[in-house]
């Protein structure tokens, strides 16, 4: 006889649903290794009897979220609406931010993904490693977008229209002695970006500070954000920030684009 559902956790609470607690786990049991499994396997994987196991499966067959031959399980695609619920709330940051939090982590520099307000950029997410600055960044913080490699690549994505409105209107300020303050240097630049698909910003906004950024693009392919990784130019040259940073930061753009795919529309706030 099967006690296994009924027996309490006594680390849990009473209101814990261990059915519940133990479907999720058949579900997870799947995964890029192992997408196709048996009822052993599935027992083993979870720790439930196989009749358990059983159950389960079968229950989530008949609700769409497994399919089986009678020996093989596999999940269906319906799975993904267990996650779509949870991204179509998230906003930009939200989505963004556990994706820069790996990003960091593996390459031990700054983080931070913008969108582009007017003239300036508007820093709406970030996961600082260390303080490479000599103001401080925080979500909100805003810099000329002419100065930064966020900037570029959101100036890259822009319509001609889009692109003519911002240099009517933007002032390009030194900011250091490599800052970009001509308009024709700047969209010489802008070409580049776009052509190569990143931008890398070179003590423009600081001295002493590098940054290459990639754009992040929304459903309908437009940008609708970029996402930078800084380090402190004493660290790299900037053929070794290109090199070593491009690489995972695109990655993890994609890995964000993959998440806004799925939500109904990505909000920035």
């Amino acid at each position: 006889m099967e006690h296994q559902d009924s027996v309490a956790d006594p680390a849990r609470g009473t209101h814990h649903v261990q059915s519940l607690e133990r479907g999720l786990a058949v579900i997870k049991a799947f995964d890029a290794a192992s997408p196709v499994l048996t009822l052993s396997d599935v027992a083993k994987a979870t720790g439930l009897t196989r009749a358990a196991a059983r159950r389960f499966l079968l229950t989530l067959v008949d609700l769409g979220y497994v399919r089986t031959d009678g020996k093989y399980f596999s999940l269906t695609a319906r799975v993904l609406e267990l996650g779509y619920a949870f991204l179509s709330s998230l906003s930009l940051p939200e989505v963004a931010q556990p994706h820069m939090e790996r990003l960091s982590a593996q390459v031990r520099e700054s983080s931070s993904v913008s969108v582009l307000d007017g003239t300036e950029i508007v820093y709406v997410a970030r996961v600082a490693v260390s303080r490479i600055m000599a103001v401080t960044i925080n979500v909100g913080t805003r810099f000329p977008a002419h100065a930064t490699s966020m900037g570029h690549v959101l100036l890259a994505g822009l319509d001609a229209a889009a692109l003519e409105e911002f240099f009517a209107k933007a002032t390009f300020t030194a900011l250091t002695s490599h800052t970009i303050t001509s308009r024709s240097v700047l969209e010489a630049e802008l070409v580049s970006v776009k052509r190569q698909g990143f931008a890398l910003v070179d003590q423009e906004l600081e001295e002493g500070l590098r940054s290459v950024a990639v754009p992040v693009h929304g459903p309908d392919g437009s940008v609708v954000a970029a996402i930078n990784l800084s380090t402190h130019a004493s660290r790299t040259t900037p053929e070794s920030a290109v090199a070593e940073l491009l690489p995972p930061l695109l990655a993890t753009a994609k890995d964000i684009e993959a998440d806004l795919a799925m939500t109904s529309p990505a909000r920035v706030s």
